[in-house]
């Protein structure tokens, strides 16, 4: 039994200073655990000079990655810098100097992770990621471990806090979306520049993690329909509780025989589905297994100490896969060959929103625009526009497909304006 593990820690700002606490305050817990003490042993940061309030002694801290990874007596090395390229080249580095990896980097993971895993198993090294998504929930583990046995068929997610506090707020206190996003940025659940959160990026990075992990296929950020928090207008929120939906930024996938379809977007969800009561900056995983049937994971989905919790978990892994000699024993490269559902094999109900001249016959002449495209409509309501001689359809489509959907929409340029539109999410589960 080896006498410690020596950690090497890649930044040291919200998330690095987090497992650093967490190490140094659990020591007791981590030796019971292992049977062997965790340590700390060298820091990469920008500034050496800068004041730090941590009980690490000061000539841990260094500028120089090289001294890190360099370093023959560091067994793990925890990527927690941010950035992409940069963080890449430290992991393939690392893995090529034999140190086991943990990392936080869900934009690495979801542009690179393909590449990355591949380079671990070459290199017969591990490469942990549990905090690449959903902050201290662990829903890599339960993918990769827990539902191992079971056949997963479809995820669907609220996996960023900052979007989903601002649809909160949005909806139980009226707030516009200004006021709801200036508050999270108050708070500091959005960043000083949220356009990755809001603009839906940031949860179809995620989505590709979890989808290609979930359906052992390499799914890429192309593959990934993005539609961020600017698709939603003004009423929309009020307009869904009114017929018994909730708005929310969702990422969702779902496999079949006709292929993948992931999705980063607003939907209408069900008010009695698990994931429409899911507030605030919390995060939540729907998971439906051929086997398990239904599940939800939820959490905390960001914040120093939850993620970092996830940190700490797989550098625990990782030191238990060093002691007993088994790091690098788990093949990464995917099981079935990519296949993306085109447009005309994703299917859904939608919800559309339309301004129409307020005059007789226009309704007749809307329906028949989604009966030409072999699109039954399940309910339609009519009341005033907001200008005078306009009036707004509401409606609500029977299942059909993306392709109907856009053709539907181009086919009524010129008789309706969509104001917006939504698929609808998650009733077979409610």
């Amino acid at each position: 039994m080896a006498n410690k593990v020596s950690v090497g820690l890649l930044g040291f700002g919200t998330v690095g200073s987090g497992v650093a606490a967490i190490v140094q305050q659990h020591q007791q817990d981590l030796l019971h655990k292992l049977g062997t003490e965790v340590s700390i042993d060298k820091v990469l940061v920008k500034d050496i000079t800068k004041k730090r309030d941590t009980g690490l002694p000061p000539d841990v801290f260094t500028a120089e990655l090289d001294e890190v990874i360099g370093d023959a007596s560091i067994d793990i090395v925890v990527e927690v810098m941010g950035g992409i390229e940069e963080a890449k080249q430290a992991i393939e580095q690392s893995l090529r100097a034999g140190k086991q990896v943990v990392t936080a980097n869900k934009d690495v993971m979801a542009l690179y992770g393909h590449e990355l895993l591949q380079l671990a198993d070459t290199e017969k090294q591990d490469l942990f990621y549990e905090a690449s998504v959903a902050g201290g929930i662990p829903i890599i583990r339960t993918l990769e471990d827990g539902l191992a046995s079971d056949r997963i068929s479809n995820l669907m997610g609220i996996v960023n806090g900052t979007t989903n506090f601002i649809l909160t707020k949005m909806k139980q206190e009226n707030m516009s979306y200004e006021d709801a996003l200036a508050e999270a940025t108050a708070l500091g659940f959005a960043e000083a520049d949220p356009t990755a959160d809001v603009g839906g990026l940031d949860a179809a990075r995620k989505m590709v993690i979890l989808s290609s992990l979930a359906y052992s296929t390499e799914v890429s950020l192309e593959d990934v329909l993005v539609r961020g928090m600017d698709e939603i207008r003004d009423g929309d929120v009020e307009l869904a509780s009114r017929i018994g939906y909730t708005i929310k930024m969702v990422g969702a996938s779902q496999t079949d025989e006709d292929g993948i379809e992931v999705v980063s977007e607003p939907v209408f969800l069900p008010d009695a589905h698990p994931l429409a009561s899911v507030n605030n900056e919390f995060n939540a995983v729907y998971i439906h297994g051929a086997a398990v049937g239904e599940t939800m994971l939820y959490g905390p989905g960001a914040g120093s100490l939850p993620t970092a919790t996830s940190v700490v978990a797989d550098v625990i892994a990782a030191c238990r896969n060093l002691l007993l000699e088994v790091n690098g024993k788990r093949q990464h490269a995917p099981q079935h060959e990519r296949a993306i559902k085109p447009p005309d094999k994703q299917i859904a109900k939608y919800f559309h929103r339309l301004s129409v001249d307020d005059e007789v016959g226009v309704l007749t002449k809307v329906t028949a625009v989604y009966s030409g495209r072999g699109a039954s409509l399940a309910s339609v309501i009519q009341h005033p526009g907001e200008e005078e001689g306009k009036a707004e359809l509401l409606l609500v489509t029977h299942r059909i497909s993306r392709q109907q959907h856009l053709d539907i929409t181009k086919d009524l340029e010129g008789l309706a304006s969509m104001i917006s539109h939504y698929r609808i999410a998650g009733e077979e589960s409610v």
